[in-house]
């Protein structure tokens, strides 16, 4: 599933020219970072976690809505940063070759071994 998941947004990624030009590995991991950043940043202007609303640009002015008319309205809000920090994350595997769902079984089943709070840090 994560596998598919991975070829289609590289794949789409290719399709719309974000890798026309090649990028650095610090370039591609600050465009996941920005996402995150743009999740954050909808956190600190009041957004509920859950939060969706939908813009389009008509005739030169923004409309946002509640409710999506059709797929050309733009998601936004928290739930939308994520998703565009994963979906980042799968082009990023599916640049580079990553078996993003083995690397993921793994980290978890290691995770689970380790001790509650490991590490020590605060935050």
């Amino acid at each position: 599933m994560i596998s598919t998941l991975v070829e289609a947004a590289h794949r789409n990624a290719v399709s719309k020219g974000w890798h026309d030009e090649p990028r650095s590995f610090g370039d591609i991991i600050s465009l996941i970072h920005s996402e995150a950043s743009e999740a954050l940043e909808d956190h600190r202007n009041g957004h509920e976690y859950t939060e969706v609303w939908y813009t389009k640009k008509i005739n030169g002015e923004e409309i946002r809505t509640y409710e999506q008319p059709d797929e050309t309205w733009k998601p936004c809000g928290i739930p939308s940063e994520l998703a565009d920090v994963v979906i980042r994350v799968f082009d990023a595997c599916g640049l580079y070759g990553i078996d993003l769902e083995t690397a993921i079984r793994e980290k978890m089943a290691y995770n689970a071994t380790r001790p509650h709070r490991h590490g020590g840090k605060v935050l």
